[in-house]
């Protein structure tokens, strides 16, 4: 794993000023609902770090001693088989946790799809504060409820949903993901590879460009570039993504 830099920032320099305070990402975390003592608490324990696009933040196997909360950019989190096979088992944007559900170890490895800046913590500090705060605590026991909600749909969709299905389904959800970037109505950003994208549904990446393209030539969306599109009719798509047509 490479080793993470720590962003040079005033917080650093002058921690009477919390970077929570001023974080972007602060509505849509655990930390939106602290106030300002408890956000300070909180960043007495935080280091700022940074990876690269493509650096690796977690590998599967190694002491899970950290949580980490996204403050900008994106990463996935993946699985690799005995054979070498990928399994993507999530991107996650600014405001979502890594290591919140792992046990000794990490059962997971995590990259940076892009430039990424993160908070980190001592897993045993932040469980510490947690206990002495019961909003940091709530919304912890709110963001598991959510993780797991996820999980259970991601199950849905590899197990039941066509390859049609599974790519209207991604790309009606993807937008909802990323709220410190909304795009324009019905435009999905897309900082994934197209192989990515196959590796998160269960497909090959020729299925995925096949099932993009008849999509495309359906009316149903637009490529505006490689890494955007318009949804150009969401109601079918949304039909197509529930299987009825």
């Amino acid at each position: 794993m490479l080793e993470l830099r720590s962003l040079p920032n005033d917080c650093a320099r002058r921690r009477q000023e919390s970077h929570c305070s001023t974080c972007g990402a602060r509505a849509f975390s655990v930390c939106g609902g602290l106030d300002r003592a408890d956000l300070a608490s909180l960043d007495e324990i935080a280091e700022r770090v940074a990876l690269k696009g493509g650096e690796s933040l977690v590998g599967e196997g190694e002491p899970a001693q950290h949580l980490f909360n996204i403050t900008s950019g994106s990463v996935r989190s993946y699985k690799l088989l005995p054979d070498g096979r990928r399994q993507i088992t999530g991107f996650l944007f600014a405001g979502d946790f890594v290591g919140l559900a792992t046990g000794e170890d990490y059962a997971f490895s995590v990259e940076a799809i892009e430039d990424t800046t993160l908070c980190r913590f001592r897993k045993r500090d932040y469980r510490a504060l947690a206990r002495e705060k019961p909003a940091l605590e709530a919304a912890l026991l709110n963001r598991a409820t959510h993780e797991l909600a996820a999980a259970q749909n991601q199950i849905l969709l590899l197990g039941r949903k066509t390859a049609r299905e599974r790519i209207a389904s991604f790309l009606l959800d993807l937008p909802t993901l990323d709220p410190l970037r909304p795009s324009q109505k019905n435009h999905v950003r897309l900082p994934m590879t197209r192989m990515e994208i196959a590796d998160y549904l269960g497909l090959t990446i020729e299925t995925v460009s096949r099932e993009l393209t008849k999509l495309k030539t359906s009316g149903l969306i637009r490529m505006l570039s490689l890494n955007e599109l318009k949804i150009e009719a969401p109601e079918q798509l949304r039909a197509v993504a529930d299987g009825e047509v």
